[in-house]
């Protein structure tokens, strides 16, 4: 990179987000940047979460998480089949394991109905049974729109879109200060093994930036706690079924979450995922904390267990093997009421340019070709 440098757009992050916000932009005509800490794309919250295509069922019908989930799911799957990457759109069981939670199923229903998802269908204990033998249920929720992706592949063909249409990418370039500018924003970065710092100027700003995301929003003169944005780490661990030949699964499976919505809880409870290698992830739980490892504590295999057989009784302690875990990037804190995506352009707090994409975290895989619309129609409101 030439000190001084100038883009349009320079984006903070190649994750799914900052990418397929990259993605969007170089297609409408302008030329952009990437910017990420790491040594490749795609390592931090991308790849650690359970790789579910969500179809829109659980957030408040006006919120962002909602009509970006729903807007990008109807993106997702044929940008996936149209560049060949890895995907199975296997539908969820929401299953209820008692009869009040019958109830509960009708009011996730008409929750789904309302966000626009399509094809929903609650299920009696038989059929929920002949679906997948291996839940025993009161009945179930099925939403055919559900299923799970390749991530890492997903990351790589937004990255080759934004390429194919101009873009640039830098690895292990960490933004050290972003500065208002009479052209915009000036964005200093750290190079890989230099003390030196060296600088750019662009007229957008995207701060994709996951996990460091508040941190980046406060660089940019955003008063994060004023403002809502600041971060509450929180870790789900997830462990596979061993071998994966023992209990296979046709769908996800999920229990009800705690509420109709997601507000308040640190995730939708610990779930069953099928990959695509034929494999069965139970998780994520959800651990909130400052000093947060990636660390997945093997004698946890007993809560796991524990965890899935209210609805697969035949799930064994020695059955679970730690797998991995990861970071998510939430707004409202263990207790808090429902906190929604901020995919906001920053002109109301004068800061013309700057793009912030704060707190996303699920359904943000399934949103980030939604959210990359959104930022392109942010920056066309202002520049």
């Amino acid at each position: 990179m030439e000190r001084g440098q100038g883009f349009d757009a320079v984006v903070i992050g190649a994750g799914a987000v900052g990418l397929a916000s990259a993605s969007a932009l170089a297609r409408s005509g302008r030329s952009v940047l990437v910017l990420e800490r790491q040594g490749g794309i795609a390592r931090e919250i991308t790849a650690r979460n359970s790789q579910v295509i969500h179809a829109g069922l659980y957030s408040p019908p006006e919120s962002l998480k909602t009509t970006l989930c729903v807007r990008g799911r109807e993106l997702l799957y044929p940008w996936l089949a149209e560049r060949g990457v890895a995907f199975r759109k296997l539908g969820k069981l929401v299953v209820a394991t008692d009869t009040p939670g019958r109830a509960r199923l009708e009011e996730l229903q008409a929750r789904g109905e309302a966000n626009g998802v399509l094809g929903l269908e609650i299920l009696d204990a038989s059929e929920t049974r002949r679906r997948e033998p291996a839940v025993v249920a009161s009945g179930a929720l099925f939403s055919p729109e559900s299923g799970v992706l390749d991530a890492a592949g997903f990351a790589l063909s937004l990255l080759a879109d934004a390429e194919n249409h101009g873009g640039s990418l830098l690895l292990e370039h960490e933004v050290v200060a972003l500065e208002r500018v009479p052209a915009g924003w000036r964005v200093e970065v750290r190079p890989p093994g230099q003390a030196l710092c060296e600088w750019l100027e662009c007229e957008i700003v995207v701060n994709a930036a996951g996990l460091t995301s508040d941190r980046i929003a406060e660089m940019a003169g955003v008063s994060i706690d004023a403002e809502g944005y600041r971060l509450k780490p929180c870790k789900g661990s997830y462990f596979s079924l061993a071998p994966p030949t023992i209990m296979p699964l046709d769908h996800l499976v999920y229990p009800l979450p705690p509420g109709v919505s997601d507000a308040g809880a640190g995730g939708l409870g610990v779930h069953a995922t099928p990959d695509l290698s034929g494999g069965v992830r139970l998780g994520p739980d959800a651990e909130y904390g400052e000093q947060l490892d990636l660390a997945v504590d093997p004698t946890r295999a007993h809560f796991f267990a524990e965890s899935v057989r209210r609805y697969l009784p035949q799930v064994e302690d020695s059955w679970c093997r730690a797998d991995f875990a990861g970071l998510r990037p939430k707004l409202a804190g263990p207790g808090e009421e429902f906190r929604d995506f901020i995919v906001q352009e920053e002109s109301e707090k004068g800061l013309p340019g700057l793009i912030n994409c704060v707190g996303i975290e699920s359904p943000g895989l399934t949103a980030a070709l939604a959210i990359g619309e959104r930022v392109v129609a942010g920056v066309e409101g202002v520049v």
